[in-house]
């Protein structure tokens, strides 16, 4: 009996715990309605135009038609997948792509790591703001003027480096039409645009740090070297992991734009990369099914590579996205 009464007890308690529970995630949610309305319009948009359109993924697994439409075209499985895997492109294109994708992570993910530390280190505060304006700044203009630069100072009969390399004698290779020169010439022109604005994050992160560690540090006799390697690398840590995951789930998205527009028939061996060759295909020969299923196969890589980076991370370095 005594039995029966404690375990009624119980069930009373956890049904009184249960609605209290209840009531509490009712006045959150009351307390928080001004915020979902807010957030709502931005909602709607992404769902619009980021769930909304996958529904045209269908037509990667169909032989699409305009003249049938999505629902009308014929279904023809895998086919499209087979096509890509077994023609000549498909190594090509990949290698290409991770190549420059590699290259560019190897050499564009740690600089800007490099460049605020640096940056940090610098004591005299109006040249510190000199020196980040200076590097923030490429990072505003536009691909199209970056490409059209590249191509002006690049020019080997009257661009500026030939220019200067006449001076001294020197003649100017043409490097827009090596194919093996084309990956160097898109990397580090992407590192001088971009590695100053990258360098912000982590800026950031410099700056929320405790200054009882350098304090701690200067006590015990600390060199500056000594303060970056036992103090700002670890403490960064935790931001350069989540953002190399980011970077590698993008793995396979290198800069479309950029690549196109310095693309020409002798450097083609080395700049065909996949989304110019998803182009080509989809707005220049009107196979809309083959270039979708390129595409589908390209987000469906780069998922698998975000979520081995984000498990590898998790285990090593306690760090992740999810």
């Amino acid at each position: 009996m005594d039995k029966e009464l404690i375990a009624s007890g119980y069930r009373t308690r956890s049904l009184e715990e249960k609605e209290a529970r209840k009531k509490q995630f009712r006045k959150k949610i009351q307390k928080s309605v001004p915020l979902y309305i807010l957030l709502l319009p931005s909602v709607v948009l992404l769902f619009c135009f980021t769930y909304l359109p996958m529904y045209g993924l269908v037509i990667a697994f169909k032989d699409y038609s305009p003249s049938l439409g999505i629902l009308g075209s014929p279904w023809v499985g895998l086919d499209h997948f087979v096509q890509y895997f077994n023609s000549y492109q498909f190594g090509f294109t990949l290698t290409n792509t991770l190549s420059i994708s590699m290259y560019s992570i190897l050499i564009g993910f740690p600089l800007p790591i490099i460049l605020a530390i640096l940056c940090n280190q610098i004591r005299v505060e109006r040249f510190k703001k000199v020196f980040q304006v200076t590097t923030y700044l490429p990072h505003f203009i536009s691909t199209m003027v970056m490409s059209g630069m590249i191509l002006i100072f690049l020019s080997p009969s009257n661009g500026l480096i030939a220019n200067v390399l006449n001076l001294i004698g020197l003649e100017m290779p043409n490097l827009l039409s090596n194919p093996t020169a084309f990956k160097d010439v898109y990397v580090w022109s992407d590192v001088w645009q971009h590695v100053g604005w990258d360098s912000i994050i982590y800026l950031a992160a410099l700056s929320s740090i405790d200054p009882a560690f350098y304090e701690a540090a200067d006590m015990d006799g600390a060199s500056r070297l000594q303060k970056i390697v036992h103090i700002d690398l670890p403490l960064l840590l935790p931001t350069t992991m989540v953002l190399l995951i980011l970077r590698a789930g993008n793995i396979l998205n290198v800069g479309f734009e950029k690549v196109l527009l310095l693309q020409n028939p002798l450097n083609l061996p080395g700049s065909e990369i996949i989304s110019t060759y998803v182009y080509k295909v989809g707005m220049q020969s009107f196979q809309y099914s083959l270039s979708t299923a390129i595409g589908l196969f390209n987000t469906i890589v780069n998922l698998i590579i975000l979520l081995l980076v984000n498990w590898i991370s998790k285990r090593l370095t306690k760090t992740s996205l999810f």
